[in-house]
């Protein structure tokens, strides 16, 4: 009994050339792997995106033994092909044109005009292939007065005040500004990108048309901060003498919505955010809602790990 053919994703037959590394344009160009594109991931000789070395945890071998892949890297570089080119060699950067030449999409997340050395830049890769889409992940946009700096998920979170609002009030212990667990303004960066760039090749596909003169989209880390802040950016917009201490991670507009008691056995404050529940049921305000099981991830060889 033979297994069914795989159906093709959306996105089959599109070519997508990735000159991304680490988190933010991976995830953008992941996405559209998933999707069915062909993704053809470019990494440096020798060592590779800087994230096969991120661990523990590592890949395992046949054997049960840690290889020198981490678990990292393959999370955010599913379904792609992958090559190693030296884009600073004029017979690398031949290679990389030739292959931009035949792709649909070309998505890179360098400092800005860190390409333009390579003549990888848009104005330069239009020449030969004018229906390419170029989508740029920066950290800041390529121009306004920080365009020159390097964005960092930790860096965007505090200059767009996401870490103003997560976390416990200054005047508690443990109070103050906290970074989010996880890297969400890189994962929400490449959410918004893949988007944009779904938008572009819906739209050709739908009408037939071809793009005369290519697409270059720009998306910022910083501009996708202040878009999911949703309504506290607006509050801050609205509100701009506001200078008072760092709330806790409540709903700013919600009164309860929050959550305490974190390390406890319940969250005595988290509660429903539609006033006719507590419009009937008024009791429940002093009652306990939510049970909270803690668990502990260690990771193996980790200073924790040794210390149990």
């Amino acid at each position: 009994m033979t297994a069914p053919a795989a159906t093709p994703g959306a996105l089959a037959g599109l070519k997508v050339l990735d000159l991304s590394r680490v988190l933010a344009g991976p995830w953008c160009t992941q996405i559209l792997a998933d999707l069915g594109a062909d993704v053809i991931k470019i990494e440096r000789p020798g060592v590779g995106d800087d994230t096969r070395g991120w661990g523990p945890p590592f890949l395992k071998d046949a054997d049960g033994s840690d290889t020198h892949q981490a678990t990292y890297f393959t999370a955010c570089n599913r379904n792609k092909r992958s090559v190693t080119i030296d884009m600073a060699t004029p017979d690398g950067q031949a290679l990389l044109k030739r292959m931009a030449a035949e792709s649909d999409i070309l998505v890179e997340n360098f400092k800005t005009g860190g390409l333009k050395q390579y003549g990888l830049d848009h104005e330069s890769l239009r020449a030969a292939n004018p229906r390419l889409i170029y989508c740029s992940v920066t950290g800041f946009g390529h121009d306004g007065p920080h365009a020159m700096r390097a964005g960092y998920d930790l860096m965007i979170q505090a200059t767009t005040g996401m870490m103003s609002i997560t976390g416990r009030p200054d005047d508690v212990p443990g109070g103050g500004p906290l970074r989010v667990g996880v890297a969400l303004t890189d994962l929400f960066t490449g959410v918004y990108a893949s988007t944009a760039i779904l938008a572009v090749t819906t739209t050709v596909r739908a009408d037939e048309v071809p793009i005369v003169n290519g697409e270059h989209w720009t998306k910022s880390s910083e501009q996708v901060k202040k878009a999911y802040l949703v309504g506290v950016a607006n509050i801050l917009q609205i509100e701009a003498a506001y200078q008072g201490p760092n709330p806790p991670s409540d709903a700013q507009s919600l009164v309860p919505m929050a959550a305490k008691g974190l390390r406890g056995h319940t969250l005595d404050s988290v509660r429903s955010a539609v006033d006719s529940f507590y419009a009937a049921h008024p009791e429940r305000l002093q009652r306990p809602v939510v049970e909270v099981i803690w668990y502990e991830v260690v990771v193996p060889g980790s200073a924790k790990a040794a210390a149990k």
